[in-house]
């Protein structure tokens, strides 16, 4: 466990840097936290379960055990410091509530935090939240979309817009897209194409795709999940 008066300068030094405070380390805090790292993204992390903590230590660029939803240890940890935050605690709303609403009284500029239902989604909005984030219904929602189309994978971009990976529908091989007329016919654009022993590259007028060229297919969700029917 790290002392708080000395930690404080460290947590200072981490916020000056392309850094996020994530408060709760479970598992789907503890994953954004080292995926955040990987992405060299400097994180502090924090939680209230000695043995969540001892798992991260040396992972993270700091990890402290401290209990989020008191104001003074907030201060101490110098998270008013910090320009995001992400409350990922997901066993006690009450705690998620209070954390949240400790962070906007600090006035911290981007705070995002997980809801584990409708209900506490609601609350973290009305409070100020700046994103609230329902892990398990988005990836509910992302895998029936896959279980019942033909996509490779599927991103939901925002309400009735969404992006799919699929192959190249064989009416599309040796031609242009501007001679393909893809957003005329289909009402889909492509936005990027991969050969299929090669990179991702951006798609224009001009690209002209072939037999197993993969496809990021962008544009209203109905109209994406049709395209990649198409084969």
């Amino acid at each position: 466990m790290v002392k708080f008066l000395s930690f404080r300068e460290d947590a200072r030094r981490i916020a000056e840097a392309d850094s996020v405070a994530v408060i709760g380390l479970g598992r789907f805090g503890a994953s954004l936290a080292l995926e955040l790292m990987a992405s060299g993204t400097e994180v502090l992390g924090i939680d209230s379960d000695e043995d969540l903590v001892q798992s991260l230590n040396a992972q993270l660029t700091q990890v402290v055990r401290a209990d989020a939803t008191k104001l003074e240890v907030l201060q101490q940890l110098a998270i008013g410091d910090f320009d995001r935050v992400v409350v990922a605690i997901g066993t006690d709303i009450k705690a998620s509530i209070l954390t949240a609403s400790l962070l906007l009284q600090l006035k911290v500029p981007v705070i995002w935090a997980k809801a584990v239902d409708e209900q506490h989604g609601m609350i973290l909005e009305q409070l100020g939240v700046h994103k609230v984030i329902s892990p398990e219904k988005e990836m509910g929602r992302r895998v029936a979309h896959l279980v019942r189309g033909a996509a490779a994978d599927y991103l939901e971009i925002d309400k009735g817009y969404a992006m799919v990976k699929t192959v190249a529908p064989a009416h599309l091989h040796g031609i242009t897209l501007t001679e393909a007329a893809v957003r005329t016919e289909h009402g889909v654009t492509i936005a990027a194409y991969k050969p299929g022993h090669g990179e991702w590259r951006n798609a224009d007028a001009d690209t002209v795709l072939r037999a197993g060229d993969v496809l990021l297919v962008v544009g209203p969700t109905s109209r994406v999940e049709a395209f990649a029917q198409l084969r």
